[in-house]
């Protein structure tokens, strides 16, 4: 995915992610990373910020970066109306550079599945393992096969939100534990017309001992792999599997 895909998907990211709890998300992170106060954390593929702001707002020194400019231009209006401070670089997560004395990487709502290729995913390892501080943390979510090879199938899936709509149709990838969708959406403009935009996304997760083996192989320690929220390990049916892995 390249830093244009995201450019009509940044002007409705908010309101198609609604339904994503960030507040837990923040909760977890806190429940494993301890107070917040005086921790640098770096936000790996922050979006438009929704999260990084809660981060700040917790007491965490943040910076996040993404590969779309357009998502990182919402996520500095959005940390300018509020009063807080964080920096955002446009980086691709696998090639980011200039980040260190770090306590904290996360890497949030599955935003690592749009890293495709092995050896990226344990570039992206490597990265974020200088980034750190001996001891720092990193925690991150990825879709689970169950839900690549099943759920994402069930489609098309649609929705008539607040001055959005959308149409969006999931196919099977061309590589294992793959699917690639096309997005129509229709975007209200303030005169009551409709702009239709489209999108192409490829995403791809790997088992959760390919993540283990490759996280290992950065030097990093794996703490804990759970599912869905639970804090138990993942099962055949497992939505979104998690990883705490420390430097």
């Amino acid at each position: 995915m390249n830093g244009e895909s995201y450019r009509a998907f940044a002007a409705v990211y908010d309101l198609l992610m609604e339904d994503i709890p960030y507040g837990r998300y923040a909760e977890w992170v806190r429940e494993i990373a301890g107070p917040p106060e005086n921790q640098k954390l770096l936000d790996v593929g922050c979006g438009t910020g929704v999260l990084t702001e809660r981060f700040a707002r917790d007491g965490y020194r943040v910076t996040g970066i993404d590969l779309s400019g357009d998502m990182l231009s919402v996520a500095r209006e959005r940390f300018n109306e509020a009063g807080l401070e964080g920096m955002f670089f446009e980086q691709a997560m696998q090639e980011m550079e200039g980040h260190s004395g770090y306590d904290l990487a996360v890497i949030a709502i599955d935003s690592l599945n749009y890293v495709t290729e092995v050896e990226e995913v344990a570039a992206v390892f490597k990265q974020v393992y200088s980034a750190l501080n001996p001891g720092g943390r990193l925690l991150f979510d990825v879709h689970s096969p169950y839900k690549m090879t099943e759920l994402f199938l069930d489609g098309p899936f649609t929705a008539d939100l607040d001055g959005v709509s959308y149409i969006w149709h999931t196919y099977p990838g061309e590589e294992p534990l793959s699917v690639e969708s096309e997005i129509s959406f229709f975007i209200r403009r303030p005169d009551g017309l409709y702009v239709r935009q489209e999108e192409f996304h490829l995403q791809r997760t790997f088992t959760p001992d390919t993540y283990i083996r490759l996280l290992e192989e950065a030097g990093f320690a794996v703490r804990s792999v759970t599912a869905d929220w639970t804090g138990d390990a993942p099962a055949e049916n497992s939505e979104r599997i998690f990883f705490h892995a420390v430097r």
